[in-house]
This record gives C-alpha cells, sequence and structure tokens, in this order.
C-alpha cells in the first residue's frame, strides 16, 4: 500500500504545472498506443484471425511472414512511439504514428478513388482520422523536448 501511495505522489508532481489538455492528450496517445501494440501482438502471435477482420487473407507462407512483418511493423511502430511520446511528454515522438496513420488514410481514399467506396471502408477511416487529430493535437500541444 505504501508502495502505490509513494507511486501516486511521485507521478502527480511530475505532472504539476501541466495543462488538463495536456494531460488529456498524452492519456490519449498512450491508451492508442497500447492498443496499436495489442494489435501487433495479435498480427505476430496469430495472423490469420487477424487478417480476416482486416479484411483479407493469408496465401501460404509469404502471406504470414507479410502478415507479420508489414503489419506487425505498422502497429508496433506506431503505437510504440505513440506510447514513447505519452511517457517522455514529447511532441516530436508523435511524428512517426502521425505520418503512418496519416499514410494509411491516403491509401484508403486513393482506394475509394480508384476503386469506389464500400461501407466496410467506414470505421478503419474513422479510427484513422480520430487517431490522426489525437497525435496531432498532441504534436502542436505537448513540449517538443
Amino acid at each position: 500500500m505504501r508502495l502505490v501511495v509513494h507511486a501516486l505522489s511521485v507521478a502527480a508532481e511530475a505532472l504539476k504545472g501541466e495543462s488538463a489538455m495536456g494531460l488529456i492528450v498524452r492519456l490519449l496517445a498512450g491508451i492508442a498506443g497500447a492498443l496499436a501494440l495489442i494489435v501487433a501482438l495479435g498480427f505476430w502471435i496469430n495472423p490469420d484471425l487477424l487478417a480476416v477482420k482486416f479484411g483479407i487473407a493469408p496465401q501460404g507462407p509469404l502471406g504470414f511472414s507479410t502478415l507479420r512483418a508489414d503489419f506487425g511493423a505498422l502497429f508496433a511502430g506506431a503505437g510504440g512511439f505513440a506510447i514513447a511520446a505519452a511517457v517522455r511528454n514529447n511532441a516530436r515522438l508523435l511524428t512517426a504514428p502521425l505520418l503512418l496513420i496519416g499514410i494509411g488514410l491516403a491509401g484508403r481514399l486513393l482506394t475509394i478513388a480508384l476503386s469506389g467506396y464500400d461501407a466496410s471502408m467506414l470505421q478503419p477511416m474513422a479510427a484513422e482520422v480520430v487517431l490522426i487529430a489525437i497525435f496531432a493535437t498532441g504534436r502542436k500541444l505537448l513540449p517538443a523536448a
């Protein structure tokens, strides 16, 4: 119990002087990062299950290796940098996830332009817009330490 009280007092001291909005952005970036790392783990451990949820299917060993490498790296990279930005209170660390998610959204918009829109695209696009808003806000509000 003493350890918990001590940890809370250290955290409160570290957050002294921080704006409420900055704290909220750090919290949201950290949560987004943790969720992205969970997705990355899912691609590394059970890629065929997640592939179905993402509307794709692996074809043999190359397909499984692509899911683990490409999708795992995307989510692990974005998640790791988002968590690092939240923990270190550093706006610059949000550049990588902001670019990765932004490029992903651009790819979806390109798909709409070239192949047409399908209602199944709305949910991931909405999630990407929310993540871009969180990371861009963090880039603006957090210190560039």
